[in-house]
């Protein structure tokens, strides 16, 4: 099917209402209070409250970072100790069954006031994205290190946002959460076009290759490791970022940055699935530029991917890849922190999906051969 764009039709009108219901966020933010401790919940196997004498336990990490805020440019100094080691102390919940689980896991980051950034593991796992987010509880301030006063007891830093968006200060919870999915793999084999679900203005439109021919297209060279093997490939296709902002990402504008809330579940035909967080991705805050590759560059000649799928991800940065999924057949766009959808409210947003896909095929437009 191809994409198409323009004015909403009913159709599309009436599910982007009922996707706005489904997956916007509840809640507004309380009055901030300093932290004091922190809990490790959700999808662990010892869940656990650390206050700052248990984080001074463990191995301690100075980072110096630069980012904007309301206030403009800052740069700071911290002191803390990896997330990944505060996550690992409480036991991430996995299913050796499931190849690489880990990647299907994410982490909400909330302050005392209900502020909410979700982390995706596979951008911290050591063997993945290995980003160096910490819990910060202690800033450098004239060479004299401190506690963080009004950002509480602990505070995440990320690295290389541009944003401090995920910054998340009087640090209350790390909630470690498994991602809702309710596409189911193909059985394999080679695929020729996804489908952008969940959480967007326009759900169901199904991109192939000559959509994304149509967009404009970025080419990168990565290494990573596959099995016991690095390669290093030059891949061309389009932002990852982009193509999911131009279908449009269903958000509450009453939640501040709620666009962190929301991660991306991409599904190969075989099943295997890889989370990213939307502030990962969204170049105001990670800018991280994962893209959908849909040709590689061999011998200086741009070849289509083959065995891979029409499209696959790409996660520059990235060790391994785990993250780099192949025969694309879906993005889901889910609210971290919103009620997952009843069975039944997915039946009825099949079957709306139904009658846009018939709406959309009447609409295409004509072959440009």
């Amino acid at each position: 099917m191809r994409l198409s764009i323009g004015v909403m039709n009913p159709v599309a009108r009436t599910l982007a209402v009922g996707a706005a219901i489904a997956f916007a966020a509840w809640g507004s933010p309380a009055a901030a209070v300093p932290s004091t401790e922190l809990t490790i919940s959700g999808a662990v196997q010892t869940p656990k409250t650390m206050d700052r004498d248990d984080l001074l336990a463990l191995p301690a990490l100075t980072q110096t970072v630069t980012f904007t805020s309301g206030g403009g440019s800052q740069t700071h100094t911290y002191t803390g100790t990896s997330l990944w080691g505060v996550l690992g102390g409480a036991v991430i919940q996995t299913d050796p069954a499931v190849r690489n689980d880990i990647l299907r896991k994410y982490v909400i980051a909330t302050g005392t006031d209900g502020y909410k950034a979700v982390i995706a593991a596979g951008e911290i796992s050591p063997s993945f994205g290995n980003r160096a987010y910490s819990v910060a509880y202690d800033e450098i301030i004239g060479g004299v290190s401190q506690p963080l006063g009004g950002d509480g007891f602990a505070r995440t830093v990320l690295p290389g946002d541009v944003k401090g968006g995920r910054y998340v200060s009087n640090l209350a919870d790390l909630e470690v959460g498994s991602a809702h999915s309710v596409v189911a793999g193909t059985g394999g084999g080679q695929s020729t076009s996804f489908s952008v679900l969940g959480g967007v203005s326009t759900p169901g439109l199904t991109f192939d290759l000559e959509d994304l021919q149509d967009m404009t297209t970025i080419t990168q060279t990565v290494s990573f490791l596959s099995g016991s093997t690095q390669q290093t490939r030059t891949y061309v296709g389009v932002s990852l970022w982009g193509l999911l902002d131009s279908v449009g990402i269903v958000a509450d504008s009453s939640i501040k940055n709620d666009i962190l809330r929301k991660y991306v579940v991409a599904t190969g035909s075989d099943g295997y699935k890889a989370v990213f967080s939307m502030g990962e991705l969204n170049p105001g805050f990670g800018n991280q530029p994962d893209m959908i590759a849909f040709a590689e560059v061999v011998g200086g000649n741009e070849v289509l991917l083959s065995g891979d799928g029409f499209a696959r991800i790409v996660v520059p940065g990235d060790l391994r890849g785990g993250r780099y999924v192949s025969n694309l057949i879906s993005l889901e766009v889910y609210d971290a922190t919103a009620p997952i959808p009843e069975p039944g409210t997915w039946g009825l947003m099949a079957a709306g999906l139904g009658m846009l896909v018939l709406v959309l095929r009447r609409n295409r437009s004509p072959s440009r051969h």
